[in-house]
């Protein structure tokens, strides 16, 4: 019994920790999805974002440790129950036939896309069967505290709140979105395949499947985005290689205004906002596509013919 406890207490505490990684390198994202849940009524979603990362890693490192004292298990167990809560409460939501945000699918934040059953029921499966055996040979009343694994739980969890403090301004998008190089943009979609609004990024580029291309994912009112505006068009009147395109969520109204106002040349395409927002933390966001396939992406505009590189960071 004390061995499966263990078992259970190591897997339902790296579970955890899973979440809460992919929460903490996109923390923006994250306050989204407590907006989109309605659970900043008292506090902000900023400040849930940390009280809600606090308890994951705390608890996350505490079980990976093998900490099973009352004061971490029901805790532990009060946070399951939620999870389990806010993923019912949105499958029942889609089965009455209101409308659910994308974001809100689950605990591991934007980088992984389920349905919301899929979301209640790996939760389920993920968290449930682990917990009970985390309560099977728990650590006995009047045992001594493990000081240094408490001291291991204490520093992790600060460093994990530093890790989402500190990450819009690090270089972690290819980690914390789906947008990395080796995807192919067929991979790149939105919804489920039988879904009428399943779109992929090959069905609205489709010439990105032969050559080099540059994307650049941006709104069109993006400062970073207007400043390289001039560039971008110098480039595409060239009709100079690679080739370039704009993919932004606006809609054919705005678009249309954008182009008489601008005169751009280069091609925009656009896109729903649930294939867009997996794919970027800040815009604009841009990747280079060969035959199909990402093989570098960065954050800003690209660096083309008559563009300066200045202000380009490496994504």
């Amino acid at each position: 019994m004390r061995w499966l406890g263990i078992a259970g207490s190591v897997f339902l505490g790296a579970v955890l920790l899973v979440a809460a990684w992919t929460k903490a390198i996109h923390p923006v994202a994250f306050a989204e999805q407590i907006a989109a849940e309605g659970l900043d009524g008292i506090l902000s979603a900023g400040a849930v974002v940390f009280v809600a990362l606090a308890l994951e890693f705390g608890l996350g490192l505490a079980l990976l440790l093998n900490i099973r004292r009352w004061w971490v298990l029901v805790p532990a167990t009060v946070l399951v129950v939620f999870f389990l809560f806010l993923t019912g409460r949105t499958w029942v939501n889609e089965l009455r036939g209101i409308e659910v945000a994308e974001a809100s699918c689950g605990c591991f934040g934007n980088l992984v896309e389920r349905t919301p059953a899929e979301a209640f029921w790996q939760d389920l499966l993920l968290m449930v069967p682990a917990l009970i055996l985390a309560y099977r040979g728990p650590t006995r009343p009047g045992q001594r505290l493990p000081v240094a694994r408490l001291a291991l739980v204490g520093v992790g969890t600060l460093g994990g709140l530093w890790l989402a403090w500190r990450a819009p301004e690090l270089p972690l998008d290819d980690l914390a979105t789906r947008l990395k190089p080796g995807v192919e943009t067929r991979e790149m979609c939105a919804g489920q395949s039988d879904d009428p609004e399943y779109i992929c990024l090959d069905a609205l580029v489709p010439e990105l499947d032969e050559g080099e291309h540059w994307v650049v994912l941006t709104h069109l009112d993006e400062a970073a985005f207007l400043s390289g505006l001039e560039s971008l068009h110098a480039h595409s009147l060239a009709q100079a290689e690679p080739r370039l395109w704009l993919v932004s969520d606006v809609d054919p109204e705005e678009l249309n205004l954008f182009s008489w106002q601008h005169m751009i040349a280069t091609d925009v395409r656009l896109a729903p906002a649930t294939l867009l927002n997996p794919l970027y933390r800040t815009l604009p966001r841009s990747f280079r596509v060969e035959e199909g396939k990402v093989v570098e992406t960065i954050s800003g505009l690209p660096v083309l013919a008559g563009m300066s590189g200045e202000d380009e960071t490496s994504g």
